[in-house]
């Protein structure tokens, strides 16, 4: 008889997360490594928002909530959706817990039954098959690769949709390659969607606010609100406003949705921490002149590393529109040999091979679903960038 559940041995440990751990433990034992595999930026939380959760523990603001989020937080994410994104939600339609992923999982394993299937394009963020997985649901890839600058085509879409297709993940901008859909791209999508009335839309807007070069973000309820009561549009305050650690997620959408996602999240985690929470009022109704200056800093960071990737033998970097990632092909460097003697077959012994010789810790593409491409996270220091990039190249320059 097997003792654990056949759900926990349909998913992977966070390939993200291993990366990050690895690079640690290196570290720790005194090797020169350098991380890029984590997604959070490198800027402290802003001082309004820590005074925040100060005086909310001055305050004995230190007791249980509302399962699903306080009064004040659904107020401030109300108000966030209607200013920032046109979209009307009453606080009923509202969700907070631990994090954007939890609210991912919230939805799906509320909704998703063994057969449903649920359209995830790659590449994808590394936890969407896995939850879905957990779910028992059907995760569906549609490739969109480099070549279509990471983003879904309405013909592709059209093609993966069937009578069994219940969800349709969208992640703009994107981790892992940082693409982000104009509105015109996603009226092409949501089109398609029209025609298919049984497709539930999710979201995943949480690097809404890191976008450059005067790119305009838009999100699918918004370009086409006929869609609106089947889209669950998912935020948090993790990227933008530097509270990786603060774990608050949000989701807002059609009211039975919501109230099944508290209902589970009730008899799991219950609420989220009541000190993240006022934070987290702080942060969306607070001064928000520090994004902009953040977004400077990792455009010029996106600039440097984008360049100096493509000057790297076998490499080809797109520059993506938003998020803190790029998503290079290594697909020039299949086939060679690196200097320790390693042959390059993948983009796993790729990313090993860089690691182990270059000490510079990146996370390898298939763990997106879109191979041969490693994933780097620039959220780091510009000297560190320039360094771990310097190696790169280094070590691409000696493949034979």
């Amino acid at each position: 008889m097997t003792f654990f559940s056949a759900a926990i041995g349909r998913i992977q440990p966070s390939a993200t997360l291993a990366v990050t751990q690895k690079a640690r433990e290196l570290k720790a034992a005194g090797k020169d490594v350098i991380g890029l595999g984590a997604g959070e930026p490198d800027f402290d939380t802003p001082e309004s928002i820590r005074e925040a959760a100060k005086a909310a523990i001055d305050s004995g603001d230190t007791r249980y909530t509302n399962v699903d989020g306080t009064p004040a937080l659904k107020a401030a994410i109300v108000d966030k959706f209607k200013r920032e994104n046109g979209l009307t939600y009453t606080a009923e339609q509202i969700s907070v817990s631990g994090g954007g992923k939890q609210c991912i999982f919230n939805a799906f394993l509320v909704t998703v039954d063994p057969g449903d299937e649920v359209i995830i394009p790659t590449p994808y963020w590394v936890s969407y098959p896995d939850i879905v997985h957990f779910a028992g649901g059907t995760p569906v890839f549609v490739p969109a690769g480099i070549e279509q600058n990471f983003k879904l085509k309405p013909a592709d879409l059209e093609a993966a949709i069937t009578p069994k297709t219940k969800w349709l993940i969208l992640n703009s901008p994107s981790n892992p390659s940082g693409a982000a859909y104009t509105a015109d791209e996603l009226r092409g999508l949501t089109e398609v969607l029209k025609r298919h009335p049984h497709v539930w839309v999710m979201t995943d807007d949480m690097y809404e606010h890191l976008v450059y070069d005067n790119f305009v973000f838009a999100t699918p309820a918004q370009v086409e609100p006929e869609l609106y009561d089947r889209t669950l549009t998912l935020n948090g305050v993790s990227k933008a406003y530097c509270m990786t650690g603060w774990r608050i997620g949000y989701a807002g959408g059609p009211a039975p949705l919501i109230k099944a996602m508290g209902k589970l999240q009730s008899q799991s985690t219950s609420n989220p921490c009541s000190i993240s929470q006022a934070a987290a009022v702080a942060a969306l109704t607070g001064d928000q002149d520090f994004i902009p200056a953040h977004n400077r800093i990792f455009k010029e960071r996106r600039d440097l590393v984008v360049n100096m990737l493509n000057e790297a033998d076998g490499i080809t970097c797109p520059k993506p529109e938003g998020a803190f990632y790029v998503y290079p092909s290594c697909a020039g460097t299949i086939g060679k040999t690196s200097p320790g003697g390693r042959k390059i077959e993948s983009d796993l012994d790729f990313a090993s091979a860089l690691l182990e010789e270059a000490v510079v810790a990146v996370v390898h593409g298939e763990a997106f679903g879109l191979a041969p491409h490693f994933r780097i996270s620039y959220a780091t220091s510009t000297e560190t960038l320039r360094e771990a990039c310097t190696r790169i190249q280094e070590f691409c320059g000696k493949l034979r």
